[in-house]
């Protein structure tokens, strides 16, 4: 981004995963809680009790809502550090070449070339070690 287009625009991203990604946080942790605890309110017989149909979809939300509060919600934190960290190691070249706009250009073109290279190679290794989802439901 800051090869891209400029320094403004890379603190503008940044500050735009920030925010967001600040409220994303908030409402995986949320929305998790209250998954987990419609199941608890279920659970103590409420709108059917265990064994009743509002107690399965409960459980199938506590499903989804476990992983959003306990491990989503709060990898997001990581993912906005690493990408402030990596910003700021990377601000004096992109503030250094902001007046150069072919080595700039170059500098985007390799990025984006090793990020496509990254993506090829993780997809082919993991090709061979998926599991079809008909086998894992089974």
């Amino acid at each position: 981004m800051g090869f891209a287009l400029g320094y403004a625009p890379l603190g503008a991203f940044l500050a735009g995963a920030i925010a967001a990604g600040a409220l994303m946080a908030v409402f995986l942790a949320n929305a998790g809680g209250a998954w987990d605890n419609a199941k608890k309110v279920v659970e103590d017989g409420r709108l059917g009790g265990k064994g009743s149909e509002a107690h399965a979809a409960t459980v199938i939300g506590d499903t989804v809502g476990d992983p959003f509060k306990d491990t989503a919600g709060p990898a997001i934190n990581p993912l906005i550090k690493v990408m402030n960290l990596v910003s700021l190691l990377i601000a004096p070249a992109v503030v250094a070449t902001a007046g150069n706009a072919f080595l700039r250009a170059g500098a985007a073109l390799v990025v984006v070339a090793v990020l496509a290279m990254v993506i090829t190679v993780s997809h082919h290794r993991g090709a061979g070690e998926r599991v079809p989802v008909a086998r894992t439901l089974r």
